[in-house]
């Protein structure tokens, strides 16, 4: 505790000087995260993509359509087009997520050259599909949910969904169809469909990782019992619960709300102690992006 003020009392003198905060236990989570999510990345290229000749989307994409036609490495070809998108990054984005931008994009780029020469060799090209579009969407992933990217249409979605309101992954994925399309130029349209096939994986997983991970819910609670049902949270459970002002619009019968936000492990037993005691409460679960905070009272 007496290390964790002090390092709090310090980063706080370095903001308050001007000077960027020292690093925390989170920054360096984060860039493990970022390395980790840049390897990953690089193996759903080069361990997969590349050898089942298939595509890919954003910047990859463009560098893969540029290694079939003129033989230049990946590793080469992300950094320069992913450095010309960082230029635009800066911009749109955070400065915080452009340093782990910058960040990821270089480990992205050491990663593609030291895995360029890693084979798996498989007589199935729907293996190379499948796995493939898993580790770029774990990798992806990875970056993204820390609040950087891996540049290329990972930039471009993060500005579609700050000013479109656009969910991060379906604009990724509406940017890299348009580069999936012109692969048509070195690829068969057999192996185009193949990749669009990787590309929904590679979304999927993305989002999961994204937006699905958090262990939280969020639970609103109408019953003709709210006292009870609070204090019951409170005692059986051990979790904070707000209450809320409610009417009826139809009834205009006021009534107070529950709110709680929960571990995911524990909504099962919240919900069986809410049928227990109220049957007839009406009940909605939703899930949440983030949560801030230590408690809710």
């Amino acid at each position: 505790m007496i290390i964790k003020n002090r390092l709090e009392r310090t980063n706080f003198e370095r903001v308050k000087a001007g000077l960027a905060p020292a690093f925390t236990l989170q920054t360096w989570m984060n860039i493990l995260a970022v390395i980790l999510g840049a390897f990953l990345f690089s193996i759903g290229v080069n361990l997969f993509m590349i050898p089942g000749n298939l595509g890919d989307g954003g910047v990859s994409g463009l560098a893969i359509i540029i290694l079939y036609a003129f033989d230049i490495s990946p590793a080469i070809s992300t950094l320069v087009l992913n450095g010309l998108l960082l230029i635009i990054g800066f911009r749109f984005l955070s400065r915080r997520g452009m340093y782990y931008t910058i960040f990821a994009v270089v480990m992205m780029s050491v990663f593609l050259g030291i895995t360029e020469s890693w084979v798996v060799q498989t007589n199935e090209v729907m293996l190379n599909v499948i796995f493939g579009g898993l580790f770029l969407g774990l990798g992806n992933g990875l970056v993204i949910r820390i609040g950087a990217t891996t540049a290329g249409s990972a930039i471009l979605g993060r500005i579609a969904h700050k000013y479109l309101d656009v969910k991060i992954a379906n604009a990724v994925l509406i940017f890299d169809l348009m580069v999936i399309t012109l692969g048509l130029t070195v690829l068969t349209i057999e192996q185009v469909l193949l990749t669009v096939v990787a590309m929904y994986i590679n979304v999927k997983v993305m989002d999961f990782m994204i937006e699905g991970m958090n262990p939280k819910k969020a639970i609103t609670i109408i019953s003709k019992n709210p006292e009870m049902l609070g204090k019951l949270i409170n005692s059986e459970i051990g979790w904070g619960v707000t209450m809320m002002n409610g009417k009826g619009f139809y009834s205009r019968e006021e009534n107070d709300i529950l709110y709680v936000v929960i571990n995911k492990s524990k909504l099962t037993r919240l919900k069986r102690l809410i049928q227990k005691y109220d049957e007839e409460a009406f009940v909605v679960v939703n899930d949440v992006n983030s949560v801030l905070g230590s408690s809710f009272v």
